[in-house]
């Protein structure tokens, strides 16, 4: 290992409890892992803890350090945990770094104790809901059938009660995403959640939990579905939320407009810079390939910092790349896409390629449809202006067509930073917002 191979930061999501949990989630990819720890109590070890603490600390060489805790349910481990884990980051850390701490949970045992810790140590937490109650009821149940919304709903009034800083993780699925603007709002207004994470459901029919197979169960999202979910919330986001609610697809995708793909792991060229480590140490590529193939070692065994240097990483994030079938490389879309997650790479070409991605039919609409306004907000965001004057041209319909010039003069100049005037650019009739109007 050399220092050109050596990343200077990378993202581990630690899984204390495995894949333990107070809920029965029915499209739960990870319920299935703990039959890779036969007898395991699935909790982590205080050894384990601090060497996974020590060991990303010292391994990143830059001052911003992140120590994010996911499951299974991390809250399963009790409080002390958490506050203990607090002592080894500052017993560690590094003079002129700081460290931030992510904490995924589905809320069902948030209580004034948890949010006054997180609160007080500055944790950021996302609260998994899927939306209004006969949403999220559908398949977010309990050990003994029962929906958990008005647990999680109870989470969400005591992280606002101690001003926690909190963002939505929704899971969409074949239920939830016939009705976009439903969940959006209910997000939005209900909720009052500045920054949501939309996250397709593709579950796999196999026995093994394993990323294989080609078939997806009933409950997964189907392409065109997440394409239409995205397209009308993008429409309602940008005709009145740009800089107020921030929603991580649509983000992550702009930043692609701007020649910055991958901010978003899933829209990067390459990937390998998120792993998993589980309760008792294993290091994992990625959270979503918990699996023995892809199993890189154990920090106890081996320095954390080999591991994620190791040829066998390196290529498991090279290969999202070299993989891409020519369908994909060939497409007008890939500055943005890239093929997207691999461990949705399982459906093959028109031309019988392997590695097209299961999502495609809608990402492709999506972005195709989000075109015109976000070449508009990249060029604002060029300029150094804000993003959300894009607000004062766009209409909520999402025709992708100006509105009249009731909030932007005529005379004055485009928004979409053309140098023209807005009566001559995309105030002019029929003209496009994603081009200055030609021949003006």
């Amino acid at each position: 290992m050399t220092a050109m191979d050596t990343p200077q930061a990378f993202h581990i999501m630690a899984k204390p409890t495995g894949s333990a949990c107070n809920l029965n989630c029915e499209y739960c990819f990870f319920l299935k892992k703990a039959r890779l720890y036969p007898g395991s109590n699935f909790r982590m070890s205080d050894d384990v803890h601090e060497a996974y603490i020590r060991q990303l600390i010292k391994a990143h060489q830059v001052s911003q350090i992140t120590v994010a805790w996911q499951g299974g349910e991390p809250t399963l481990m009790g409080l002390d945990f958490f506050r203990r884990s607090v002592v080894l980051q500052n017993k560690h850390q590094r003079p002129g770094t700081k460290i931030e701490n992510t904490f995924q949970t589905n809320g069902i045992l948030l209580d004034d104790a948890w949010c006054r810790f997180f609160h007080e140590n500055k944790f950021l937490v996302g609260l998994s809901l899927d939306g209004p109650r006969e949403l999220h009821d559908t398949y977010r149940k309990d050990r003994g059938g029962h929906g958990t919304f008005e647990k999680v709903m109870r989470a969400v009034r005591l992280l606002q009660k101690h001003r926690v800083e909190f963002n939505i993780l929704c899971a969409v699925n074949s239920r939830n995403a016939s009705h976009p603007l439903n969940v959006y709002r209910f997000f939005r207004d209900d909720v009052r959640a500045q920054y949501i994470q939309f996250i397709p459901i593709v579950e796999r029919v196999n026995e093994s939990g394993y990323q294989e197979g080609n078939r997806v169960t009933d409950r997964s999202v189907r392409p065109e579905q997440f394409g239409s979910f995205l397209i009308e919330i993008f429409d309602e986001w940008v005709a009145r939320d740009v800089g107020r609610t921030f929603v991580l697809t649509i983000d992550g995708a702009l930043a692609g407009w701007l020649g910055m793909a991958g901010t978003v792991c899933i829209f990067g060229p390459t990937c390998g810079q998120g792993m998993a480590l589980e309760h008792n140490g294993d290091l994992y590529s990625c959270d979503h390939f918990v699996e023995p193939a892809h199993l890189l070692g154990n920090i106890m065994k081996a320095p954390m910092i080999e591991l994620v240097a190791s040829e066998k990483q390196q290529k498991f994030g090279q290969d999202k790349l070299d993989t891409l079938p020519r369908y994909c490389r060939e497409c007008d879309v890939r500055f943005v896409c890239n093929g997207e997650c691999p461990k949705n790479r399982f459906m093959t070409t028109p031309d019988g390629e392997p590695g097209l991605n299961y999502l495609c039919e809608g990402y492709r609409a999506f972005f195709k449809h989000a075109d015109p306004a976000m070449k508009v907000m990249a060029n604002l965001i060029r300029q150094g202006r804000c993003a959300d004057e894009i607000m004062q041209t766009y209409t909520p319909q999402g025709t992708g067509k100006a509105a009249s010039a009731t909030k932007v003069g005529r005379n004055d100049p485009c928004p979409c930073g053309s140098g023209k005037k807005f009566k001559n650019c995309h105030g002019s009739a029929g003209a496009d917002l994603g081009e200055p109007a030609r021949g003006k």
